[in-house]
């Protein structure tokens, strides 16, 4: 039987979603299945819909996995957090059909940013946002970000151990929202390169620091090479979204998690 899981983690401590050659590296996917095999008393693999990097969180990753244990949605839920860190817990639980894949069903993806703007640096939020001395100019990044939306080549914004095969995708939207000394911003895409929203992000703060202007994103883009866009920005305000698939599925395209965002 399939069941797909909605799981909410923070990548502080951990080497990313996926599990590593190297031992000692702790990763996400590492512990949920060490849980869920402890839970169902027998070796459980699963599947994820979006690989997210060292120290990137998530707000609703969706994973399916195939088992001949008979469970009820709840029991999948509160069973395996039983056996989970605190940094990581699943979130809802329920069966799915055969043919449903957690990567490959899916229609789209979002990612969240959080930033911190202030002279200072966090202490309290350190780990779950990024930080900015700069002042930024909302309407600059606006106008950046228009320049950035419908299908291009994002080579510009891949990192050089990228594995995507094409590097054209589509992004289609991108908001960017104030709230006090927090900035909030929203990426839907197809689809995501490695490195993409932090590398993108590195580009949104410079035009918004007044760096760079607006149409200095158009020649990135143009450029195809990595070394014309901004450095890569920090991990620690990047949250995956989660997945999206066909209505009629009913997978659920949020957890409670993402209820404590500004």
């Amino acid at each position: 039987m399939r069941w797909i899981l909605g799981v909410a983690y923070r990548g502080s401590r951990y080497h990313g979603w996926q599990s590593q050659p190297q031992p000692g590296l702790a990763t996400v996917q590492d512990a949920l299945e060490a849980a869920l095999s402890t839970f169902a008393a027998r070796p459980v693999r699963t599947v994820c819909a979006g690989r997210t990097d060292a120290g990137v969180h998530a707000i609703n990753q969706v994973v399916h996995l195939d088992t001949e244990l008979q469970r009820e949605p709840f029991s999948w839920v509160r069973g395996t957090n039983r056996y989970l860190p605190p940094d990581i817990a699943v979130q809802w639980c329920q069966p799915m059909d055969d043919a449903f894949h957690a990567r490959f069903s899916a229609h789209g993806r979002r990612y969240r940013y959080l930033l911190r703007e202030s002279p200072v640096r966090p202490a309290l939020e350190a780990g779950s946002c990024g930080w900015t001395f700069r002042r930024l100019d909302l309407q600059a990044m606006q106008a950046a970000a228009e320049r950035l939306l419908g299908t291009h080549d994002f080579s510009a914004f891949r990192s050089s151990e990228c594995q995507a095969r094409d590097p054209v995708k589509t992004l289609r939207s991108l908001s960017i929202r104030r709230h006090g000394a927090y900035w909030r911003f929203d990426f839907d895409a197809n689809a995501f390169l490695h490195h993409m929203v932090r590398n993108l992000m590195g580009c949104l703060l410079e035009v918004g620091a007044g760096a760079r202007p607006p149409s200095w994103i158009d020649e990135v883009i143009a450029s195809r090479r990595r070394e014309a866009a901004a450095p890569t920005f920090a991990a620690d305000g990047l949250y995956f979204e989660g997945p999206y698939y066909d209505v009629a599925l009913g997978v659920p395209q949020t957890s409670a998690a993402a209820d404590w965002f500004p």
